[in-house]
């Protein structure tokens, strides 16, 4: 029997520092985050980064919090039961880090008969620190707990043209009374290092224009290369003038080189340097908002870009639980079930 596992990044229980300290050590300590060998990633996490962030995040994460709970989970489980309620297929979700884990979605898929898993990491773009990471746990708690099971990767879906047309129609449709004259396309950023480590070939990858552009077999496992072809896609869907939109990369943490701008820069760059006075901004490495999206984007992004001198700001949510978003995904699902039947 077949059976579905979704699996979004998780959250802290509850917008404590305690929780948030309890979450932070499992994700940043995760080798595919902080790549570092182990004894310099407890320095880091340990030893630096858990007696001053989880303060400072609590404060963000209050800001942001419903009275249901995290907002990312919230919107999973809507998203979730909305999939689940129109397809046959059995559908479980399960969080890479903090509660609902992984081993709990594969619980209640084997409880209810199946033996065959379409794992979906809920994330368009690949990455280590994201798809990979969602991958290789599965793949580890599965073999371990479970291995009268087996499990096949949804992939990256980042330019597949159902996505991308549900996400030009999200934008077309948050937009349709703003009035703006930029549109700032923001991906959760990653280190340059991370890129590098990705290029199977280890010698493709320039970190430019010039290898994102001409066609690489890395390019199955290269985020940048898959979010600027992300932007390129809605670009030709929504028929945006060159000039009208940029990319940008949020989210960095630590010192070492991240993908480039940085959109914290670009709220300021904008109205200073292009006179972009108007803008809005899509966060499409991100399928449910968080966050990153909803106080680093939606609350922040607005004071900076303001500050900066802009003078109309508007965050375009996620696709969240949209219905021509679950429709897509439930498509994928019937389709995988479909080729797989024996």
């Amino acid at each position: 029997m077949k059976g579905v596992l979704l699996v979004n990044l998780g959250s802290p229980d509850t917008p404590s520092p305690k929780d948030i300290r309890k979450y932070l050590d499992e994700f940043l300590m995760d080798k595919r985050v902080i790549d570092s060998n182990i004894i310099l990633r407890n320095i880091i996490v340990r030893g630096i980064i858990l007696n001053t962030r989880p303060k400072k995040s609590a404060e963000a994460y209050q800001k942001i919090w419903w009275k249901e709970g995290s907002p990312l989970i919230v919107l999973s489980e809507r998203f979730h039961k909305k999939v689940s309620g129109k397809t046959d297929i059995p559908v479980a979700l399960g969080m890479r880090y903090g509660s609902m884990t992984i081993k709990e979605g594969y619980e209640k898929l084997i409880k209810q008969g199946v033996t065959e898993v379409l794992l979906v990491p809920l994330y368009p773009h690949y990455a280590m620190s994201s798809f990979e990471t969602v991958e290789e746990k599965a793949k580890q708690v599965q073999k371990k707990y479970f291995p009268q099971m087996t499990t096949e990767v949804l992939p990256a879906f980042y330019n597949k043209p159902d996505y991308i047309k549900v996400m030009a129609n999200n934008i077309r449709k948050n937009i349709e009374n703003f009035d703006h004259d930029h549109i700032l396309f923001s991906y959760h950023g990653i280190p340059e290092s991370h890129v590098l480590k990705s290029d199977c070939t280890k010698s493709h990858c320039k970190l430019d224009n010039s290898c994102c552009d001409t066609f690489s077999k890395c390019h199955a496992t290269c985020y940048r290369h898959q979010c600027l072809e992300t932007t390129k896609e809605i670009v030709k869907e929504l028929d945006l003038k060159e000039g009208s939109y940029s990319n940008s990369f949020q989210s960095r943490l630590g010192k070492e080189p991240w993908l480039k701008p940085y959109t914290d820069f670009e709220f300021n760059r904008l109205p200073q340097e292009e006179n972009k006075k108007k803008l809005a901004v899509i966060t499409p490495a991100f399928v449910s908002d968080c966050l990153e999206t909803l106080e680093e984007i939606a609350m922040e992004g607005d004071k900076q870009f303001k500050k900066g001198g802009g003078k109309t700001y508007k965050h375009i949510p996620c696709l969240n639980d949209n219905d021509d978003w679950v429709d897509v995904m439930v498509d994928w699902i019937d389709l995988w079930a479909k080729k797989t039947k024996k």
